[in-house]
Protein backbone atom coordinates (compact mmCIF):
# COMPACT_ATOMS: atom_id res chain seq x y z
CA UNK A 1 0.00 0.00 0.00
CA UNK A 2 0.92 3.81 -0.94
CA UNK A 3 0.68 4.17 2.78
CA UNK A 4 0.95 7.73 4.00
CA UNK A 5 0.66 7.78 7.43
CA UNK A 6 -1.60 10.44 8.68
CA UNK A 7 -3.67 12.03 11.74
CA UNK A 8 -6.20 11.00 14.35
CA UNK A 9 -8.82 10.74 11.68
CA UNK A 10 -6.88 8.10 8.73
CA UNK A 11 -7.26 11.19 6.65
CA UNK A 12 -5.21 9.71 4.40
CA UNK A 13 -6.43 6.35 3.70
CA UNK A 14 -8.77 6.53 1.04
CA UNK A 15 -6.85 9.67 -0.29
CA UNK A 16 -3.64 8.05 -1.05
CA UNK A 17 -4.85 4.58 -2.54
CA UNK A 18 -4.36 2.83 0.64
CA UNK A 19 -6.03 -0.68 -1.37
CA UNK A 20 -3.89 -0.19 -4.02
CA UNK A 21 -0.93 -2.39 -2.11
CA UNK A 22 1.95 -0.91 -0.76
CA UNK A 23 4.85 -1.47 -3.14
CA UNK A 24 8.66 -1.46 -1.80
CA UNK A 25 11.07 0.50 -3.67
CA UNK A 26 13.47 -3.15 -3.95
CA UNK A 27 10.08 -4.94 -5.18
CA UNK A 28 8.82 -3.01 -7.78
CA UNK A 29 8.28 -4.39 -11.26
CA UNK A 30 11.66 -3.84 -13.01
CA UNK A 31 12.15 -4.78 -17.12
CA UNK A 32 13.42 -8.11 -17.87
CA UNK A 33 17.41 -7.22 -18.61
CA UNK A 34 18.68 -7.77 -22.19
CA UNK A 35 21.60 -8.22 -23.81
CA UNK A 36 22.20 -3.98 -24.04
CA UNK A 37 21.15 -3.62 -20.51
CA UNK A 38 23.88 -3.67 -17.49
CA UNK A 39 23.53 -3.63 -13.97
CA UNK A 40 24.31 0.09 -12.17
CA UNK A 41 27.12 -1.15 -10.01
CA UNK A 42 26.74 2.77 -7.99
CA UNK A 43 23.42 1.59 -6.96
CA UNK A 44 23.45 -0.10 -3.12
CA UNK A 45 20.81 -2.12 -2.14
CA UNK A 46 18.16 -1.50 0.29
CA UNK A 47 19.99 -3.51 3.54
CA UNK A 48 23.04 -1.55 2.57
CA UNK A 49 21.27 1.63 3.00
CA UNK A 50 19.96 0.38 5.94
CA UNK A 51 23.07 -0.94 7.17
CA UNK A 52 24.84 2.63 6.93
CA UNK A 53 22.04 4.49 8.36
CA UNK A 54 22.09 1.99 11.25
CA UNK A 55 26.03 2.01 11.41
CA UNK A 56 25.77 5.98 11.65
CA UNK A 57 23.06 6.00 14.79
CA UNK A 58 24.87 3.50 16.49
CA UNK A 59 25.31 4.21 20.17
CA UNK A 60 28.32 3.31 21.91
CA UNK A 61 28.92 5.25 24.92
CA UNK A 62 29.02 3.72 28.19
CA UNK A 63 25.72 4.80 29.71
CA UNK A 64 23.88 3.95 26.26
CA UNK A 65 20.96 1.81 25.79
CA UNK A 66 19.73 0.25 22.68
CA UNK A 67 17.15 -2.29 22.93
CA UNK A 68 14.10 -3.48 21.32
CA UNK A 69 11.73 -5.48 23.95
CA UNK A 70 8.78 -7.82 23.74
CA UNK A 71 6.55 -6.86 26.36
CA UNK A 72 3.64 -9.49 26.80
CA UNK A 73 0.53 -6.70 27.78
CA UNK A 74 -3.01 -7.88 28.33
CA UNK A 75 -2.64 -10.97 26.24
CA UNK A 76 -1.10 -10.32 23.13
CA UNK A 77 2.80 -9.34 22.59
CA UNK A 78 3.23 -5.78 22.42
CA UNK A 79 7.21 -4.44 20.87
CA UNK A 80 9.05 -1.38 21.76
CA UNK A 81 12.48 -0.03 21.16
CA UNK A 82 14.81 2.32 24.12
CA UNK A 83 17.40 4.16 22.54
CA UNK A 84 19.54 6.79 24.78
CA UNK A 85 23.03 7.70 24.84
CA UNK A 86 22.94 7.99 28.91
CA UNK A 87 20.64 6.01 31.31
CA UNK A 88 20.72 8.78 33.38
CA UNK A 89 18.66 10.68 31.53
CA UNK A 90 15.01 10.76 32.16
CA UNK A 91 12.59 8.64 29.72
CA UNK A 92 10.38 9.86 27.06
CA UNK A 93 7.48 7.49 26.17
CA UNK A 94 6.65 8.17 22.37
CA UNK A 95 2.38 7.36 21.72
CA UNK A 96 2.09 7.58 17.67
CA UNK A 97 -0.59 8.61 15.62
CA UNK A 98 -2.80 7.25 13.01
CA UNK A 99 -4.24 4.65 15.22
CA UNK A 100 -1.77 2.26 13.23
CA UNK A 101 0.96 4.62 12.28
CA UNK A 102 4.04 3.87 14.57
CA UNK A 103 7.14 6.45 14.56
CA UNK A 104 9.64 3.85 14.91
CA UNK A 105 9.99 3.02 11.07
CA UNK A 106 10.87 6.76 10.37
CA UNK A 107 11.98 8.10 13.96
CA UNK A 108 15.80 7.92 12.86
CA UNK A 109 14.86 11.27 10.45
CA UNK A 110 14.51 13.27 13.86
CA UNK A 111 14.61 11.01 17.20
CA UNK A 112 18.74 11.00 17.17
CA UNK A 113 19.75 14.40 18.79
CA UNK A 114 16.94 13.49 21.40
CA UNK A 115 18.74 10.72 22.14
CA UNK A 116 21.69 12.76 23.79
CA UNK A 117 18.83 14.17 26.81
CA UNK A 118 15.93 11.65 27.01
CA UNK A 119 15.86 8.23 26.58
CA UNK A 120 12.92 7.66 24.12
CA UNK A 121 10.67 4.72 23.78
CA UNK A 122 8.97 3.95 20.77
CA UNK A 123 5.86 2.05 21.33
CA UNK A 124 4.35 0.06 18.33
CA UNK A 125 0.48 0.02 19.55
CA UNK A 126 -1.90 -2.63 19.56
CA UNK A 127 -2.69 -3.33 15.83
CA UNK A 128 0.18 -1.79 15.08
CA UNK A 129 3.41 -2.55 12.99
CA UNK A 130 5.71 -4.87 14.68
CA UNK A 131 2.95 -5.38 17.50
CA UNK A 132 0.55 -6.16 14.10
CA UNK A 133 2.51 -8.67 13.07
CA UNK A 134 3.39 -10.32 16.13
CA UNK A 135 0.09 -11.43 17.25
CA UNK A 136 -3.48 -12.85 15.41
CA UNK A 137 -6.08 -9.93 14.78
CA UNK A 138 -8.58 -11.97 17.01
CA UNK A 139 -6.25 -11.64 19.58
CA UNK A 140 -5.54 -8.24 19.02
CA UNK A 141 -9.24 -7.28 19.13
CA UNK A 142 -10.92 -7.74 22.08
CA UNK A 143 -8.73 -4.11 23.17
CA UNK A 144 -9.39 -2.07 20.26
CA UNK A 145 -10.64 0.50 22.06
CA UNK A 146 -9.55 3.84 23.16
CA UNK A 147 -9.83 2.18 27.11
CA UNK A 148 -8.08 -1.10 26.12
CA UNK A 149 -5.55 0.90 24.45
CA UNK A 150 -5.14 3.30 27.15
CA UNK A 151 -4.53 0.50 29.69
CA UNK A 152 -1.74 -0.93 27.18
CA UNK A 153 -0.02 2.59 27.38
CA UNK A 154 -0.79 2.39 31.32
CA UNK A 155 1.65 -1.08 31.49
CA UNK A 156 4.08 0.34 28.80
CA UNK A 157 4.95 3.23 31.44
CA UNK A 158 4.46 1.01 34.41
CA UNK A 159 6.92 -1.08 33.08
CA UNK A 160 9.61 1.77 32.28
CA UNK A 161 9.45 3.16 35.58
CA UNK A 162 10.12 0.24 37.69
CA UNK A 163 12.31 -1.76 35.09
CA UNK A 164 14.72 1.75 34.59
CA UNK A 165 14.17 2.50 38.59
CA UNK A 166 12.25 5.96 37.40
CA UNK A 167 9.75 7.12 39.31
CA UNK A 168 8.73 9.55 36.66
CA UNK A 169 9.03 9.71 33.02
CA UNK A 170 7.60 12.16 30.04
CA UNK A 171 4.17 10.99 28.27
CA UNK A 172 4.25 12.65 24.44
CA UNK A 173 1.32 12.11 22.52
CA UNK A 174 1.04 12.97 19.03
CA UNK A 175 -1.81 13.16 16.75
CA UNK A 176 -4.07 9.82 17.83
CA UNK A 177 -1.36 9.43 20.50
CA UNK A 178 -2.16 12.10 22.19
CA UNK A 179 -5.95 10.18 22.91
CA UNK A 180 -4.74 8.03 24.97
CA UNK A 181 -1.87 10.56 26.06
CA UNK A 182 -4.92 12.80 27.60
CA UNK A 183 -7.01 9.84 28.96
CA UNK A 184 -3.23 8.19 30.74
CA UNK A 185 -2.26 11.44 31.95
CA UNK A 186 -5.57 11.87 33.52
CA UNK A 187 -5.87 8.79 35.30
CA UNK A 188 -2.05 8.82 36.14
CA UNK A 189 -0.91 12.12 36.89
CA UNK A 190 2.17 11.41 39.72
CA UNK A 191 3.37 9.01 37.04
CA UNK A 192 4.80 11.87 34.41
CA UNK A 193 6.65 15.14 34.58
CA UNK A 194 4.87 16.79 31.80
CA UNK A 195 2.19 15.39 29.07
CA UNK A 196 4.08 16.83 26.17
CA UNK A 197 0.68 17.33 23.13
CA UNK A 198 1.64 17.45 19.59
CA UNK A 199 -1.12 17.92 17.27
CA UNK A 200 -3.68 17.42 19.77
CA UNK A 201 -7.16 16.08 18.83
CA UNK A 202 -9.72 17.84 21.15
CA UNK A 203 -13.10 17.51 19.29
CA UNK A 204 -13.35 14.60 16.35
CA UNK A 205 -16.22 16.29 14.57
CA UNK A 206 -15.08 20.03 14.59
CA UNK A 207 -11.62 18.75 13.49
CA UNK A 208 -13.10 17.30 10.02
CA UNK A 209 -15.57 20.32 9.91
CA UNK A 210 -12.72 22.62 10.03
CA UNK A 211 -10.38 20.82 7.94
CA UNK A 212 -12.96 20.44 5.08
CA UNK A 213 -13.55 24.24 5.35
CA UNK A 214 -10.25 24.67 4.82
CA UNK A 215 -9.52 23.18 2.00
CA UNK A 216 -12.38 24.28 0.28
CA UNK A 217 -11.73 27.45 1.40
CA UNK A 218 -8.32 26.59 -0.99
CA UNK A 219 -9.62 25.10 -3.74
CA UNK A 220 -11.98 28.27 -4.29
CA UNK A 221 -9.58 30.68 -4.16
CA UNK A 222 -7.24 28.97 -6.61
CA UNK A 223 -10.06 27.49 -8.80
CA UNK A 224 -9.28 24.22 -8.54
CA UNK A 225 -12.32 22.78 -10.34
CA UNK A 226 -11.04 19.15 -9.84
CA UNK A 227 -10.74 19.68 -5.49
CA UNK A 228 -14.38 21.70 -5.47
CA UNK A 229 -16.24 19.15 -7.29
CA UNK A 230 -14.87 16.45 -5.03
CA UNK A 231 -15.20 18.16 -1.86
CA UNK A 232 -18.80 19.53 -2.49
CA UNK A 233 -19.60 16.04 -3.55
CA UNK A 234 -19.29 14.68 0.12
CA UNK A 235 -21.03 18.37 1.15
CA UNK A 236 -22.24 19.06 3.75
CA UNK A 237 -19.58 17.86 5.71
CA UNK A 238 -19.08 16.43 8.11
CA UNK A 239 -23.08 16.42 8.37
CA UNK A 240 -25.42 13.84 9.68
CA UNK A 241 -24.77 11.33 7.68
CA UNK A 242 -22.48 8.38 8.70
CA UNK A 243 -18.73 9.43 8.03
CA UNK A 244 -17.52 6.70 6.03
CA UNK A 245 -13.64 6.03 5.09
CA UNK A 246 -14.64 7.21 1.62
CA UNK A 247 -15.41 10.59 2.29
CA UNK A 248 -12.94 11.25 4.89
CA UNK A 249 -10.42 9.89 2.63
CA UNK A 250 -11.74 12.70 0.38
CA UNK A 251 -11.23 15.63 2.71
CA UNK A 252 -7.94 14.23 3.84
CA UNK A 253 -6.73 14.36 0.28
CA UNK A 254 -7.12 17.63 -0.28
CA UNK A 255 -6.65 19.34 3.14
CA UNK A 256 -3.19 17.20 2.58
CA UNK A 257 -2.58 19.15 -1.22
CA UNK A 258 -3.00 22.73 0.33
CA UNK A 259 -0.16 21.63 3.52
CA UNK A 260 -2.74 20.63 6.29
CA UNK A 261 -0.42 17.75 7.02
CA UNK A 262 3.03 19.20 6.00
CA UNK A 263 3.35 22.47 5.29
CA UNK A 264 4.46 23.65 1.75
CA UNK A 265 3.67 19.79 0.42
CA UNK A 266 1.14 18.47 -1.59
CA UNK A 267 1.99 14.84 -0.23
CA UNK A 268 3.39 12.69 2.57
CA UNK A 269 6.29 11.16 -0.02
CA UNK A 270 8.88 11.94 2.09
CA UNK A 271 7.81 10.06 5.13
CA UNK A 272 6.77 6.77 3.00
CA UNK A 273 10.21 7.18 1.24
CA UNK A 274 12.04 7.38 4.55
CA UNK A 275 10.36 4.28 6.21
CA UNK A 276 11.49 2.26 3.54
CA UNK A 277 14.64 2.84 4.17
CA UNK A 278 14.27 2.39 7.97
CA UNK A 279 17.33 0.61 9.61
CA UNK A 280 14.41 -0.42 12.48
CA UNK A 281 11.79 -2.23 10.11
CA UNK A 282 12.10 -5.15 7.85
CA UNK A 283 10.22 -5.47 5.05
CA UNK A 284 7.99 -7.89 6.67
CA UNK A 285 7.00 -5.29 9.31
CA UNK A 286 6.22 -2.47 6.57
CA UNK A 287 3.93 -4.79 5.08
CA UNK A 288 2.29 -4.88 8.77
CA UNK A 289 1.67 -1.61 8.84
CA UNK A 290 -0.65 -0.97 6.24
CA UNK A 291 -2.53 -4.31 7.17
CA UNK A 292 -2.83 -2.87 10.87
CA UNK A 293 -4.04 0.88 9.24
CA UNK A 294 -6.97 -1.50 8.19
CA UNK A 295 -7.39 -3.33 10.72
CA UNK A 296 -7.45 -0.82 13.09
CA UNK A 297 -9.54 1.59 10.96
CA UNK A 298 -12.27 -0.88 11.46
CA UNK A 299 -12.22 -1.19 15.30
CA UNK A 300 -11.41 2.51 16.07
CA UNK A 301 -13.32 4.96 13.65
CA UNK A 302 -16.38 5.64 15.34
CA UNK A 303 -14.22 6.15 18.54
CA UNK A 304 -12.01 8.49 16.95
CA UNK A 305 -14.96 10.80 15.16
CA UNK A 306 -16.45 10.99 19.00
CA UNK A 307 -13.31 12.47 20.95
CA UNK A 308 -14.24 15.06 22.84
CA UNK A 309 -11.79 16.99 25.16
CA UNK A 310 -13.48 20.14 25.29
CA UNK A 311 -14.01 19.99 28.79
CA UNK A 312 -11.06 17.90 29.57
CA UNK A 313 -8.86 21.06 31.14
CA UNK A 314 -7.77 19.96 34.15
CA UNK A 315 -4.69 18.65 34.98
CA UNK A 316 -2.19 17.74 38.04
CA UNK A 317 0.83 17.56 35.65
CA UNK A 318 2.14 20.05 33.54
CA UNK A 319 1.43 20.35 30.17
CA UNK A 320 3.18 21.45 27.23
CA UNK A 321 1.32 22.03 24.28
CA UNK A 322 3.44 22.08 20.42
CA UNK A 323 0.96 23.10 17.71
CA UNK A 324 1.86 23.69 13.77
CA UNK A 325 0.83 27.17 12.60
CA UNK A 326 -0.87 25.25 9.42
CA UNK A 327 -2.11 22.12 10.87
CA UNK A 328 -5.30 21.54 9.77
CA UNK A 329 -4.87 17.88 10.05
CA UNK A 330 -5.64 18.28 13.89
CA UNK A 331 -6.28 21.96 13.27
CA UNK A 332 -4.22 24.46 15.23
CA UNK A 333 -6.97 26.89 16.38
CA UNK A 334 -8.73 23.93 18.24
CA UNK A 335 -5.55 23.13 19.88
CA UNK A 336 -4.98 26.62 20.98
CA UNK A 337 -8.64 26.95 22.39
CA UNK A 338 -8.10 23.85 24.50
CA UNK A 339 -4.08 25.24 25.92
CA UNK A 340 -5.98 28.15 27.29
CA UNK A 341 -8.81 26.47 28.97
CA UNK A 342 -6.05 24.24 30.78
CA UNK A 343 -6.02 24.13 34.24
CA UNK A 344 -2.20 21.99 35.47
CA UNK A 345 0.19 22.63 37.98
CA UNK A 346 2.08 24.46 34.60
CA UNK A 347 1.24 25.21 31.55
CA UNK A 348 2.73 26.15 28.07
CA UNK A 349 2.38 26.90 24.37
CA UNK A 350 4.44 26.16 21.64
CA UNK A 351 3.39 27.36 17.79
CA UNK A 352 6.04 26.35 15.12
CA UNK A 353 5.59 28.97 12.16
CA UNK A 354 6.60 26.69 9.17
CA UNK A 355 5.33 23.24 10.48
CA UNK A 356 1.91 21.46 9.85
CA UNK A 357 0.81 18.24 11.42
CA UNK A 358 4.37 16.57 11.47
CA UNK A 359 6.31 19.54 13.37
CA UNK A 360 9.20 16.90 14.65
CA UNK A 361 9.91 16.23 10.74
CA UNK A 362 8.91 19.66 9.62
CA UNK A 363 10.89 21.94 11.89
CA UNK A 364 12.91 18.93 13.58
CA UNK A 365 15.86 21.37 15.17
CA UNK A 366 13.39 23.79 16.83
CA UNK A 367 11.15 21.14 17.99
CA UNK A 368 14.58 19.36 19.92
CA UNK A 369 15.08 23.05 21.17
CA UNK A 370 11.53 23.20 22.68
CA UNK A 371 12.00 19.71 24.56
CA UNK A 372 15.02 21.03 26.27
CA UNK A 373 14.00 24.06 27.06
CA UNK A 374 10.44 23.61 27.96
CA UNK A 375 10.66 19.60 29.19
CA UNK A 376 13.76 18.56 30.45
CA UNK A 377 14.37 20.98 33.20
CA UNK A 378 11.34 19.20 34.70
CA UNK A 379 13.62 16.24 35.14
CA UNK A 380 16.61 18.34 35.84
CA UNK A 381 15.38 19.86 39.07
CA UNK A 382 14.99 16.63 40.25
CA UNK A 383 18.64 15.19 39.21
CA UNK A 384 17.18 12.93 36.55
CA UNK A 385 19.48 13.72 34.04
CA UNK A 386 23.09 12.80 32.91
CA UNK A 387 25.61 15.25 33.73
CA UNK A 388 25.64 18.62 31.83
CA UNK A 389 29.02 19.30 29.64
CA UNK A 390 31.78 21.22 31.33
CA UNK A 391 31.61 24.90 30.13
CA UNK A 392 34.80 27.32 30.92
CA UNK A 393 34.49 30.99 29.67
CA UNK A 394 37.15 32.78 29.30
Amino acid sequence: MNILRTSAFITLFLAAGLVAGYVHADEAPTKPATAATTPDKSMISRDEVRRILDSNRMIITPQGIDEKIKLHINGIDQWISIRGKDRRNPILLFLHGGPASPAMPEGYTFQTPWEDYFTVVQWDQRGSGKTYRANSEAAMAPGMTVEGMTDDAAQVAQYLREHYHKQKIFLLGHSWGTVLGVHLAQKHPDWFYAYISVGQVVNGRRNEAIGYNYALGRAKAEGNTKAIAELEGIGPYPGTAKLTPERIGVRGQWEMYYGGLAWGRKDFQFDVDAEELSPDYTREDLGAIDKGSLFSLNHLLDALLDVNFDHTTHFDCPVIVYVGAHDFTTPHETAEKWFADIQAPSKRLVSFADSAHMMMQEQPGRFLVHLVDDALPLAQKVGDAAPAEVVRDH
